[in-house]
């Protein structure tokens, strides 16, 4: 929508069955994820045309944003733990305290950071601002581009 580019989006079942059509040559385009990715990339099986995040990704940092070129452009995937909305505070902060010493944790910082993946920490409330604020952004190109489910 911001460069302009008419695509048309083929639905997978999948990362797996979308690689392989990717490397076959079916499909000329895909917009993975690094993690899922960057094997493909470090072998020269695939050829990294840019990141989507807004920085250069740490594992690939001779490949650009798509911001670099189509400016404001941002798009990541994230996951994150979510628990039923009437889960006691108490619980809540244990599990939050916990995910973020994990995400701390040396080793598995590095390993994320390896495969591409940016560890973030921080409170509920952060993460149900960054949600908030992803579904406004996703919602302004939904009414835009008038998209409706299938």
């Amino acid at each position: 929508m911001m460069a302009g580019v008419d695509m048309v989006h083929v639905p997978y079942r999948g990362a797996g069955p979308a690689f392989n059509d990717l490397l076959a040559g079916q499909v000329q385009v895909m917009f993975p994820t690094t993690v899922s990715s960057i094997g493909y990339i470090r072998a020269g099986r695939l050829r990294a045309l840019a990141v989507t995040a807004a920085t250069r990704d740490e594992v690939l940092p001779g490949i650009p944003t798509v911001g670099e070129f189509v400016p404001g452009y941002e798009a990541s995937q994230w996951y994150g733990v979510g628990v039923p909305k009437d889960t006691p505070a108490a619980i809540v902060d244990k599990l939050n305290k916990e995910i973020n010493a994990a995400l701390a944790d040396p080793k598995m910082k590095a390993r994320l950071t390896d495969l591409g993946g940016t560890p973030f920490q921080g409170s509920p409330a952060d993460f149900g601002k960054f949600i908030a604020d992803e579904t406004e952004k996703w919602g302004k190109v939904i009414q835009a581009l008038n998209i409706k489910a299938d």
